[in-house]
């Protein structure tokens, strides 16, 4: 069983919405299972520390759930055509795993929500794949044999899946966002599936 580890941070739903759809498109292949996790958010007052445990949705990630999956999809929304600063302090936290070799020759895909049809989606997808490039990642994007994305006018990207929510974050996610977040947790987990295989 490949297990793809759908890491992401979300402020107003969007970006756990296309978690769900990738995990979604995860598990639509056979052998392959989704874990859906979520990172805190920063908070700097010391004497308010951020509770170990989130008070609903999907756990707090761990560097184990890092170290043993067989793929990772990563998942933030857009902060000035940037991840936001909580995936960014997770993954600056990732060192011990980069001294070990811990991912290299995994795959990972990226996905992102933006409130605006040109805030930033591409730039964002991006600054998440440099440090998994780092870590030694096999980075996949969303091919153009994919009909959604050449159909959309919503978002959808060659580097990954995208979202417009829209300023007010009202924007339900769009038929062709929702089949391309489906589409890149499924060739996510058909890649791993590849990879885990002997030549």
């Amino acid at each position: 069983m490949a297990e793809i580890l759908v890491l992401y941070y979300s402020q107003g739903g969007a970006v756990r919405d296309m978690a769900k759809l990738i995990a979604r498109g995860v598990e639509s292949v056979p052998g392959a299972s989704a874990r859906l996790r979520t990172v805190p958010k920063v908070v700097t007052a010391i004497d308010n520390p951020a509770p170990s445990i989130p008070a609903s949705g999907d756990p707090y990630v761990e560097l184990a759930d890092l170290e043993s999956c067989a793929g990772l999809a990563l998942g933030s929304p857009t902060r000035f055509g940037n991840m936001a600063a909580p995936m960014k302090y997770f993954l600056d936290g990732t060192t011990s795993l980069w001294l070990k070799g811990a991912l290299i020759g995994k795959p990972a895909a990226v996905f992102t929500s933006t409130g605006s049809m040109h805030g930033g989606q591409e730039s964002t997808l991006l600054s998440m794949m440099l440090p998994l490039l780092h870590h030694g990642m096999l980075l996949l994007g969303l091919p153009y044999s994919e009909p959604s994305l050449a159909a959309t006018s919503t978002g959808g990207t060659p580097y990954g899946a995208s979202h417009v929510a829209g300023a007010l974050n009202d924007r339900p996610i769009s038929a062709e966002e929702k089949q391309l977040c489906l589409a890149l947790g499924k060739r996510l987990a058909e890649t791993a599936l590849r990879l885990q295989t002997p030549l």
